[in-house]
């Protein structure tokens, strides 16, 4: 993936509220992302509605509808 991507990317995260972060200076200076307590909810609401998805084609790829 490309920085010009990767950043904006996640600097879009971050005002969403999906993303926070935190500058390391130990060393060369970084920034470093984690999820928010908002972005933890919306992963699980994420992880389990393409569980619900990868279930539902299971059925219908084996005909059991």
């Amino acid at each position: 993936m490309e920085e010009g991507t990767l950043y904006p990317l996640l600097r879009r995260l971050e005002s969403q509220g999906v993303l926070v972060s935190e500058w390391r200076t130990e060393g060369q200076p970084r920034r470093y992302y984690r999820l928010s307590a908002a972005g933890e909810e919306l992963y699980v609401r994420l992880k389990d509605s393409w569980y619900g998805m990868n279930e539902a084609m299971g059925r219908l790829l084996k005909g059991d509808r």
